[in-house]
Formats: C-alpha cells, sequence, structure tokens
C-alpha cells in the first residue's frame, strides 16, 4: 500500500497568519534568469535569450526546435520556468554547421520576444545559470498587525528560510510521489525518461524535506551539528555512496530516513550518487515594499532554490494557478 504524502513541512518563523492573492496576473509572478557567464559568441550551439509572457518553458523548446530543424533533445535549458509567469531566460539549440541560421524573429509573438541570439561552445543544461531574480506581488493582503508582519518581512530576508524543496518539484497535487513510490518499490516500469527522471527526483526531494522538517522541528537547521561535513548545516540527497556525515548528524539523519528504505534503495539502484544540499535558503539583493493594499518583494536565488518557500513562511498565498511540475 502506498504511504500518504503530506507537503505540510513545519515553518521555522511559525505558521503564517497573513494571507494573499498569489499570481493574479502573470506579471505577479517576474523571474530573471542570471546565467552567471557570457556567450563567447562561437561555437556549435546557438544562445537565445527568450522573454516569454503566459508559456510553458517546454513548449518554447518545442517550438524553437521546429523552426531550427532539430530534435527537441538538441534544444538546451537550465530549467523550466513557470508558465503563469512572466520570465527571461536561456535556451541552446544545436546546430554546428548551417549555411543560413533560421531567423529567429519568427518566434516572436504577443507572449514570446527574442531578446538576444548568440554562440557558444556547449549545451545549455539543468542547473548550469547562476541564480534567478525575482519580483513578486502579493495582492490583497489580510493582516493582523501590519508592524509584526513587516518586521517578520526583514526577518526572513536577513536571515533566510528553510531549503525546502517547493511543491512544483511533487508535480501536481503531489502526483509525482505515487508514481515515485510505484517505481521505487513496486518495481512499476516506465518507458517515459522523462517522467522516470522527475519521480526519481521527485522521491530525493521529498526525503530531503523529511530530514530538514526534523532539523525545523529541532530548532536546528540554522546550526551545525557534531559530524556534519559542511561548512554550512546540509542534509543529504539520496542515492549510490557512504554518507558524508557521522556522529550526530549522521545518526539524525539515519533515524529519518530509515522510515524510507524501500525508496533509498530504489534510488540507489536507480545508479543516482549521494549529494548534499544546504538547509539554509539566504535571499541576496532583496528588497520589499507596500503598493497600496499589495507588497512587491524582490531577491535572487541560486540554481535550484524555490521563492515559494520563502514566500509560505510570509502567508497562506490563495492561487487558482495549479502547481507546475517543475522549479525554476
Amino acid at each position: 500500500m502506498s504511504p500518504t504524502f503530506s507537503l505540510d513541512f513545519p515553518y521555522a518563523y511559525g505558521r503564517p497568519d497573513a494571507t494573499a492573492d498569489f499570481r493574479v496576473e502573470p506579471e505577479d509572478f517576474q523571474v530573471y534568469e542570471h546565467l552567471g557567464f557570457e556567450p563567447c559568441g562561437e561555437g556549435e550551439h546557438v544562445y537565445l535569450q527568450v522573454s516569454k509572457r503566459g508559456e510553458n518553458t517546454a513548449w518554447v523548446a518545442e517550438k524553437i526546435a521546429a523552426l531550427a530543424q532539430v530534435l527537441v533533445m538538441d534544444v538546451g535549458y537550465c530549467g523550466r520556468k513557470d508558465r503563469h509567469a512572466v520570465t527571461t531566460q536561456w535556451f541552446s539549440v544545436y546546430l554546428p554547421k548551417v549555411d543560413i541560421e533560421p531567423h529567429w524573429l519568427a518566434l516572436s509573438s504577443d507572449s514570446i520576444q527574442i531578446l538576444q541570439v548568440s554562440r557558444h561552445q556547449h549545451k545549455l543544461r539543468r542547473g548550469d545559470h547562476e541564480s534567478n531574480q525575482f519580483v513578486i506581488r502579493l495582492r490583497n493582503l489580510i493582516l493582523t498587525n501590519k508592524s509584526t508582519f513587516e518586521k517578520k518581512i526583514d526577518q526572513i530576508l536577513a536571515q533566510g528560510v528553510p531549503n525546502y524543496f517547493g511543491e512544483q518539484r511533487f508535480g501536481r497535487n503531489a502526483n509525482n510521489l505515487p508514481e515515485a513510490h510505484a517505481l521505487l518499490v513496486e518495481g512499476k516500469r516506465t518507458r517515459d525518461k522523462q517522467k522516470r527522471g522527475l519521480f526519481l527526483s521527485a522521491a530525493r526531494s521529498y526525503l530531503f524535506n523529511q530530514v530538514l522538517a526534523a532539523r525545523v522541528l529541532a530548532g536546528n537547521w540554522q546550526v551545525l551539528l557534531d559530524g556534519e561535513p559542511d561548512t554550512l548545516p546540509s542534509a543529504p540527497l539520496w542515492g549510490r555512496g557512504r554518507s558524508a556525515a557521522t556522529g550526530v548528524a549522521a545518526e539524525l539523519e539515519k533515524s529519518v530516513i530509515a522510515h524510507w528504505a524501500g525508496w533509498c534503495d530504489g534510488l540507489e539502484h536507480a545508479g543516482l550518487q549521494q549529494e548534499r544540499r544546504a538547509l539554509m535558503l539566504k535571499p541576496d539583493s532583496a528588497s520589499w515594499c507596500w503598493l497600496e493594499q499589495d507588497i512587491e518583494l524582490s531577491f535572487a536565488l541560486g540554481s535550484g532554490e524555490f521563492a515559494t518557500t520563502i514566500l509560505r513562511e510570509l502567508a497562506v498565498l490563495n492561487s487558482a494557478i495549479k502547481t507546475e511540475d517543475s522549479p525554476v
């Protein structure tokens, strides 16, 4: 029997008593991807910087592949950006020998703009970017105490939050987790490599969140425990290999992971290597301001970090948008 999967992870600053409307308009969630390097101007891959509004990253990749007359697998990007948003991100397309390049501006529409075209020497892959800059508007806030809420914002932006994987990692209504259980424990197979990757990623992320949740409840998610292998508090992304943690840290992780032995065995047999991920998420270049009854937040996060993880500590979010399958 498949276990139940709760995404109600413990809060570091107490369950929020504020409520807000979230992503009412695409402009309420803006993301600007920073590669961290400049395309060198030559190489076998064309780099396209694309601004999109209300469009899915995978769909844009398909449009690029069709225009370039290549397979979708020849189009790369650093991560899937939210559909219900205004986002700017980079795509790469493998075009080593082309006498006449496609007319890239043919991709332009009311919802897509081509901002830059260059070339570089390698394909873009998941996590290749350095950071994402977010500008987020929360509308129609209902507050118990405005002054207390403002202090909480300052505290969260200054001290950070638990670095949970966001709900979008687990699919709509957390549907990726029962699928992961079927794959890892029940022996179910899937020929769809992309779906298999999503399920394995969801499983690793959920195990990480379980360890982090235990640290949050214990009040030590910001504190280095005896035996932690890193300079900052961390937890495992499960896979093959011995844990780098020892002592108190290892015992805590073992006590949590013990409940998920079947998942751990499955992830090891899937060929994933054990890694570590920081427990603390601290935004950079953070600021905020009131816009009448709304609030606008601006901050930068590294690759693989979730803006919704910060927002969940601030307010209960009322959103008509269904959870998407992938992070930014």
